[in-house]
């Protein structure tokens, strides 16, 4: 919950921004709950990733020690290796997303 503070700082700035003639605001505030939703999305890919991981792992100390299937253990680890190739190709993808940045005139 918001503090009065809070409260008054964001009235004065949507104060201000009426008396510029600033009508985007909203749009101000979309694109922030945006690139919350975009980074909350990676970061629960990531986890999910790492789980996964993990998982596998644990699967393939355990099929060491006798403890899981086989079948489970080959398994584990072809979902750990898709998981694997998958965070690398999106890493690929942004780096070179980020260099075409880099070349755009500005």
């Amino acid at each position: 919950m918001p503090t009065p503070a809070q409260n008054y700082v964001s009235a004065i700035k949507a104060y201000n921004s009426a008396a510029v003639g600033e009508s985007f605001g909203a749009k101000k505030q979309a694109d922030a709950s945006q690139s919350s939703e975009f980074a909350d999305l990676v970061k629960g890919a990531i986890k999910e990733a790492v789980r996964i991981g993990e998982r596998s792992e644990q699967l393939s100390i355990a099929g060491i020690n006798d403890r899981a299937d086989i079948s489970q253990v080959v398994t584990a680890v072809s979902e750990a290796e898709l998981t694997l190739q998958t965070v690398v190709s999106v890493r690929d993808k942004v780096l070179e997303a980020y260099k075409d940045i880099l070349r755009m005139p500005i």
